[in-house]
């Protein structure tokens, strides 16, 4: 099978098995809201202070809420044995990192994406800061995904993984988050958000180059 064969038959499996478990997608975006619902209790009310904060509120807790959603990139195939198929076959352990990366984004970076509006409206945010938000997000969240899918390698199978992805993660996340709350900020005060949207872009083509192959041999060095 070519690469390219190979790569949609893992992807297509990947969103079938999620639809089947779709109560995953649901859990992921309910903890999105819940998050961002927290953060008025802490600061108040005040509309004032809710729109000022509303960016890097949906940011954080978009960041969050795909954090909880990585022990579900590599935990199916590890325990019912697909992993170690996937590892011998002859297609790069690299493509099936990517598919399998692609299909988490397309299941928890986009749902986020399409739920952010009502998250910023909800937060009291400025409507016409929504466009810049979401394009932010877009530019962003496969970088998420991507650096995650790192993550959930090295930690598949460790004892506490779960408590360790975070501490992994969240320094790899901080530049995301900066550039991604940035260009908000910058379409807020009426200045070009273009550099922190390019910045945002170069990391998220980073990622795409570099992470598949350390996800990859993250798998490796825990299946040898």
């Amino acid at each position: 099978m070519s690469l390219a064969g190979t790569f949609s038959a893992i992807l297509i499996r990947d969103l079938a098995r999620t639809a089947g478990r779709s109560g995953d997608v649901v859990a992921v975006l309910a903890f999105f809201v819940v998050a961002a619902t927290l953060f008025p209790l802490g600061v108040g009310p005040g509309p004032q202070v809710l729109a000022r904060i509303a960016s890097g509120v949906v940011w954080a807790s978009a960041l969050l809420a795909v954090l909880l959603s990585l022990d579900r990139l590599f935990d199916a195939d590890r325990n019912d044995g697909a992993l170690e198929g996937l590892a011998l076959s002859p297609a790069p352990l690299a493509i099936v990192v990517l598919a399998k990366t692609a299909a988490h984004w397309l299941t928890t970076g986009l749902p986020l994406i399409l739920m952010a509006p009502l998250v910023a409206i909800m937060l009291q945010a400025e409507l016409r800061l929504v466009p810049a938000l979401m394009a932010s997000l877009a530019l962003g969240t496969p970088a998420l995904s991507l650096i995650g899918a790192i993550g959930a390698a090295l930690t598949l199978g460790a004892r506490r993984g779960a408590a360790l992805m975070p501490l992994l993660l969240l320094p790899l996340y901080v530049p995301v988050l900066i550039f991604g709350v940035g260009a908000v900020e910058a379409a807020a005060n009426g200045l070009p958000m273009g550099p922190h949207l390019m910045l945002l872009a170069a990391g998220s083509v980073l990622a795409l180059a570099l992470a598949p192959l350390a996800a990859a041999a993250g798998l490796r060095a825990g299946l040898d």
